[in-house]
């Protein structure tokens, strides 16, 4: 992480601290949100649109966090030549409202394994101010990487078509391989760590209240914990699906541990670049009540 980027993304983990611990109102929790999908991955607005509404909402600090380029076929990842017109992009878009926003370069990097993705390599390459963690795809059993994210029509086709409809090989595979990139490390954020329960819970109704599901879960966050990692709440599912990533019930252990943790949106539409924090704020303010 860039030094100047460093302090500023301690200044919001030290902020949302105090709202977890009661030293400030939630009414005054901090504007800014540091994963955001434009038109150079799956987003559908330009970043200039994404620019303006953070300025118009009134936002402090914005970090664009576009899917990074991957080895393989993917709709909604960076191509390199896009990696290259989104850092030419966010160059203007600083010199031009940089004086009302902070803007961070950022970018998500998908984990495919070790020795397939160097994080320090893509924040030195393409001058990122800080990174994000993310673990999207998984080996089918033939081996082929398959994005078990997004909606959940789309993973239940995939679930038959590559996985044999083995609900407990992919949940325990996308652990296995957070856990790899947890232990390999080289970036700042962790996202959405426990995602997989979301489309998991649709193909199997109370699989997330499983033992074994939640000795996985518990596995992982015990590394994340042992780790100098910071813990993104994300709320991009909260206003469709009523959850955050990763669940509520998650939290007070993290910040009982000294975890650092940021609230993001990760909007892909400009409207919904605060959608959720507000009331992931007002929930955190309640762990100690």
């Amino acid at each position: 992480m860039k030094p100047a980027a460093e302090r500023i993304i301690n200044e919001l983990v030290a902020a949302t601290n105090d709202i977890i611990s009661g030293r400030r109102d939630v009414a005054d929790y901090p504007r800014y949100t540091l994963h955001s999908h434009t038109e150079f991955c799956d987003g559908r607005a330009q970043m200039e649109a994404f620019a303006r509404r953070a300025i118009a909402d009134g936002f402090e600090v914005y970090g664009f966090s576009p899917h990074s380029p991957v080895p393989i076929e993917s709709s909604c990842n960076m191509t390199t030549e896009n990696a290259e017109r989104y850092s030419s992009e966010f160059d203007r878009i600083v010199k031009e409202h940089g004086r009302e926003v902070t803007f961070l370069k950022s970018m998500e990097i998908d984990y495919l394994g070790a020795n397939k993705v160097s994080f320090q390599e893509y924040s030195s390459r393409f001058n990122l101010d800080y990174t994000i963690g993310s673990v999207h795809f998984i080996p089918a059993i033939d081996g082929t990487e398959v994005d078990i994210d997004g909606r959940f029509e789309r993973f239940r086709e995939r679930m038959a078509r590559y996985f044999n409809n083995d609900i407990h090989y992919v949940v325990n595979t996308f652990f296995d391989r957070s856990l790899e990139m947890v232990s390999e490390g080289g970036f700042d954020i962790i996202g959405h760590f426990d995602k997989i329960g979301h489309n998991a819970a649709h193909f199997s109704p109370g699989i997330e209240s499983e033992g074994w599901y939640q000795r996985r879960l518990n596995e992982l966050s015990e590394a994340i914990i042992a780790s100098d990692l910071i813990v993104e709440i994300n709320t991009k599912a909260l206003a469709e699906h009523n959850r955050f990533f990763p669940s509520q019930s998650m939290w007070r252990r993290l910040a009982d541990a000294g975890v650092r943790m940021v609230v993001n949106s990760d909007a892909h539409v400009p409207a919904l670049i605060d959608a959720g924090r507000s009331e992931a704020f007002k929930y955190l303010s309640r762990i100690y009540e």
